[in-house]
């Protein structure tokens, strides 16, 4: 699979609550479209072998060695409760930069599973929904807006919610608490 190049976004008026009007990476997981911001995007990668870290939460699935870099591997699936993915021919990893909510700030590399990667399309503000505040399956704070693409819905994931690293350590650190 190919890297995806980074090309500027529009921000939204101030005051609005939903994503930005920009290009987007579409994928499926568990029969449901969602969409990344490609700012975000650093790469897609043919499903691999990954190494198992125990202790972790049931969502990180392990870890792959990307040119010399130890990235971590997040089930998205099971990040949104619904089960582990399914691994089959089209189940991919997309390499995600996430910025972190301590001071530090440095960005951090994570991959996460899905299902089959579609296509990068073009969304406009005017196409693009708030986020509902039930409904959807997932935790609403992980969606940034609903886009309206060809008579559907794409869900589109704020990624530093969906993937806070300080949110997944602290869950770390309660299964490693429980299991003690």
């Amino acid at each position: 699979m190919a890297a995806i190049s980074n090309n500027s976004v529009k921000q939204l008026p101030a005051g609005q609550e939903t994503a930005t009007t920009g290009q987007y990476l579409t994928f499926v997981l568990g029969g449901e479209v969602y969409a990344l911001g490609i700012l975000n995007i650093k790469e897609i990668i043919d499903y691999g072998h990954l190494t198992e870290v125990p202790m972790m939460p049931s969502f990180v699935r392990g870890v792959i060695n990307l040119r010399g870099s130890v990235v971590p591997v997040i089930d998205l699936s099971a990040r949104f409760s619904k089960g582990s993915t399914q691994i089959h021919k089209r189940t991919g990893i997309v390499i995600v930069e996430t910025s972190s909510d301590s001071e530090d700030d440095t960005p951090q590399d994570l991959g996460i599973i899905v299902d089959a990667v579609n296509e990068v399309v073009d969304i406009s503000h005017q196409d693009i929904e708030p986020p509902p505040s039930f409904g959807v399956g997932i935790r609403p704070e992980f969606i940034s807006g609903m886009a309206k693409q060809n008579d559907r819905f794409i869900i589109l994931l704020d990624v530093n919610r969906v993937l806070s690293i300080d949110e997944m350590a602290t869950l770390s650190q309660v299964v490693e608490h429980v299991q003690e």
